[in-house]
């Protein structure tokens, strides 16, 4: 084989353009703004670069805040994590400000909604309580959310309601940090979507199969019935990487196959990393006829507080 012979290029035949002729994707009207100490949310919020994530929270914000006035349908999705690291009391005010119109959770959120009411503590060290076989083993969480969703069962109620409704009733000295509880007492649809053998008290003797999976699609139906009200609403997705981005696309079909034409739709999801499911089920399919599908990437304990106040500063 003969050896190849690479010439240098000749770069004086380089063809050049002048640089105002170009199309820029950043000008100096999207930079950030210089803040002052002490400067008000408000001013930082507005002096955040209108560029990439910044303008998707800008975006996401007016699309919230203009759903509320005009009395759109925003449905909070989300997973345990939410309630692990600290959001339910901006949740609950959320749910009583009238912002957020209902909430589905999975099956773990139940278990720790109900722990921080009974002792205003959850989240035990799974690693550690593995090795002997006591981890989910709790006996007050398993009795007493087995108990309720059995009981809920015998009256016709979904999870959620039946939940939320034991928890009051049981006056849980932490109840006004339940979502399920403030659910129940502002009559907000508060729906858990399960997968049975995915939660702790699935371990435990009292666990009724039937309660479960009949509790859990009534919610279902429930969820549906929320959906179907989604034309120029909100669904809002919190680090629910798999349940609540399948539950959600059912119940979208479900509610456009009987007629209900949810159309111009605002999507968002946030979560620390981005996930196949939530990227296409939440933000994609959704939304491509019409509508508008966003991601924000960060931790929930930073983004949330920021995203809420920046809500509350809009209206």
């Amino acid at each position: 084989m003969a050896k190849k012979n690479f010439k240098p290029l000749d770069l004086s035949k380089v063809r050049t353009y002048p640089l105002k002729k170009r199309f820029s994707k950043v000008n100096q009207t999207l930079l950030g703004k210089k803040l002052q100490k002490g400067a008000r949310l408000r001013s930082f919020i507005r002096g955040l670069p209108d560029i990439l994530a910044a303008q998707n929270l800008k975006e996401i914000v007016r699309r919230i805040a203009r759903a509320h006035r005009n009395d759109k349908t925003i449905l909070l999705g989300m997973g345990a994590h939410p309630i692990k690291v600290g959001l339910s009391p901006l949740i609950i005010d959320f749910m009583e400000r009238g912002i957020v119109s209902a909430v589905a959770l999975n099956g773990a959120g139940i278990i720790h909604d109900f722990e921080i009411a009974f002792m205003g503590e959850t989240s035990e060290d799974v690693a550690t309580s593995l090795k002997d076989g006591s981890f989910g083993m709790a006996a007050e969480t398993g009795s007493f959310l087995n108990r309720a969703i059995t009981r809920g069962y015998d009256r016709g109620q979904g999870i959620g309601r039946a939940v939320g409704e034991a928890i009051l009733k049981a006056r849980l000295p932490n109840h006004r940090l339940s979502i399920l509880a403030s659910g129940a007492r502002l009559g907000i649809p508060v729906t858990v979507h399960i997968g049975i053998g995915t939660d702790i008290i699935h371990m435990h003797p009292g666990a009724d199969g039937k309660a479960l999976g009949e509790g859990s699609l009534k919610d279902f139906h429930t969820l549906a019935s929320v959906v179907a009200t989604l034309r120029d609403g909100v669904f809002l997705n919190l680090g629910s990487a798999v349940i609540l981005p399948e539950v959600f696309l059912k119940a979208l079909s479900l509610a456009r196959n009987l007629g209900h034409p949810v159309r111009n739709l605002t999507t968002v999801n946030l979560d620390f990393i981005p996930h196949y499911r939530p990227l296409t089920n939440v933000v994609t399919r959704p939304t491509l006829d019409s509508g508008k599908g966003y991601h924000l990437t960060g931790h929930m304990e930073i983004m949330v507080p920021l995203l809420f106040a920046a809500i509350l500063e809009e209206l």
